[in-house]
């Protein structure tokens, strides 16, 4: 968890959602970098669809699907996010870095 994350813990900014938890539930992690990014390492078992690409490939999501979105730093994943939830998508959530991910993947 970064700096930013944690104050916003402490001091109970934004959602409180446990991202370990979702996780374990079986959500969908899409991961929002470039391919070569992705090929440079990446959370085992996520999906590699480039931000650029997001609105062609959509369609391979069911709009009912739990997904997190993940990146190098957060940033697009927050756009993957927004753009998703403009489109209908209801369980999507915001991963930041797909490294700080594998905290929570064994």
């Amino acid at each position: 968890m970064g700096l930013v994350e944690k104050i916003k813990q402490f001091f109970k900014i934004g959602n409180s959602i446990n991202i370990g938890e979702i996780l374990a539930a079986g959500a969908k992690v899409i991961d929002v970098r470039s391919p070569g990014e992705f090929a440079g390492g990446h959370l085992r078992g996520s999906i590699n669809i480039p931000l650029n690409m997001l609105h062609d490939k959509m369609g391979k999501l069911k709009k009912e699907d739990v997904i997190v979105t993940c990146c190098a730093s957060g940033m697009r994943s927050r756009s993957a996010k927004a753009i998703l939830q403009s489109k209908g998508y209801k369980h999507v959530y915001n991963g930041g870095s797909w490294h700080n991910l594998t905290t929570y993947v064994k």
